[in-house]
């Protein structure tokens, strides 16, 4: 039975598949081991110099870390191959499709199956391959056109904070530096709904307090947009910049926002690091992220009434029918008040 080791990256997925759990990937490293020449040495130079172009290739299209993760399961498609004997060059469909009909037997370490998106995600990074071999014609055909994508499910977000929750949290912040800078990281998380990488990349020209607006650049998708920032949220941010910020860093600059004690930027992992001590400090027992923060802004306005296409630009979904399962999670919650409540509904 196969097993893959897990990516240390939660991955903003690539092509809009985020929230889907990544196959393991922890031996192949996010950062490209192409881009420090350690890939196996039993690949032949010809397959070593292609995929040295097809990384130069990702690295200039995507972000950092979405070329990094689409390298990882090249690498691994590219060791299934070595394993068999297979050139990349000369793969046929039948191999391509044994190559899908395993990664559908492998297993987690804990011997469940792995979920629709992470082998949407594996065969996406093979279809990108063969693109860019047949786009440059190292090869006349493309064989992975013969490659269905599984049919990915809509799942509604599995854990939601009520407001009273999101509140406990930010006043569980504290008055110190650091306590006025997680302050405004998750009122502008509850505020906005953006993604914590989105969050992590802003810059402090990204946002304007007065107007109460904040900008968002190259989000998924490679998308710009700008969102409304509520009260709370602005002079949140406001205070931090004024009181908190400038005592982080101390003599040193930095770029982003949102900074940390040591380090200049603040990485998503050190958010999800905050926000579990947080949930500890207001006796919250949920499983919560910062991504949850984002389904719970977008359950709670439409819950208010907000129109679907405003949460939908909100949110910067690029299709109505990724804001649509929001309107699940109202009728689920119907569907329970009329067990409770109708003379009939048991």
């Amino acid at each position: 039975m196969t097993t893959i080791p897990t990516s240390p990256l939660r991955q903003t997925s690539p092509n809009g598949l985020a929230g889907s759990k990544s196959l393991n990937t922890k031996r192949m490293r996010a950062t490209s081991p192409l881009r420090q020449g350690n890939h196996r040495g039993s690949v032949s130079p010809k397959t070593a110099r292609l995929l040295k172009l097809y990384d130069d290739d990702t690295h200039v299209r995507l972000r950092e870390t979405s070329a990094s993760a689409y390298l990882a399961r090249v690498n691994f498609f590219v060791s299934w191959l070595d394993d068999r004997g297979l050139d990349m060059i000369s793969v046929r469909e039948d191999d391509l499709l044994a190559y899908q009909t395993m990664l559908l037997g492998m297993r987690k370490k804990n011997g469940r199956p792995f979920s629709v998106g992470s082998h949407v995600n594996y065969i996406l990074a093979v279809r990108s391959l063969y693109r860019f071999l047949y786009r440059r014609r190292y090869i006349l055909h493309n064989p992975s056109a013969a490659l269905d994508l599984p049919r990915r499910e809509r799942r509604l977000p599995r854990t939601l904070l009520t407001p009273d929750e999101v509140r406990k949290i930010v006043e569980a912040t504290g008055t110190d530096a650091r306590g006025l800078r997680d302050r405004a990281i998750f009122e502008t998380l509850y505020a906005t709904g953006i993604r914590c990488g989105e969050l992590v990349r802003l810059t402090p020209y990204d946002v304007d307090t007065e107007e109460r607006t904040l900008r968002v650049i190259q989000g998924k998708g490679g998308k710009d947009r700008h969102v409304p920032l509520t009260k709370v949220a602005a002079v949140a941010i406001e205070r931090y910049l004024t009181r908190a910020r400038p005592r982080l860093l101390g003599r040193r600059s930095a770029p982003g926002l949102f900074v940390g004690e040591r380090r200049p930027r603040l990485h998503q992992t050190r958010v999800g690091q905050c926000l579990r001590r947080l949930l500890a400090k207001a006796g919250i027992k949920k499983h919560v992220t910062p991504h949850t923060f984002r389904h719970s802004i977008a359950t709670h306005l439409l819950r208010g009434r907000a129109d679907i296409r405003h949460i939908q630009t909100l949110l910067g979904h690029s299709c109505l029918s990724s804001t649509e399962r929001y309107v699940k999670v109202e009728l689920s919650d119907l569907k329970e008040v009329i067990r409770r409540a109708h003379p009939r509904g048991r």
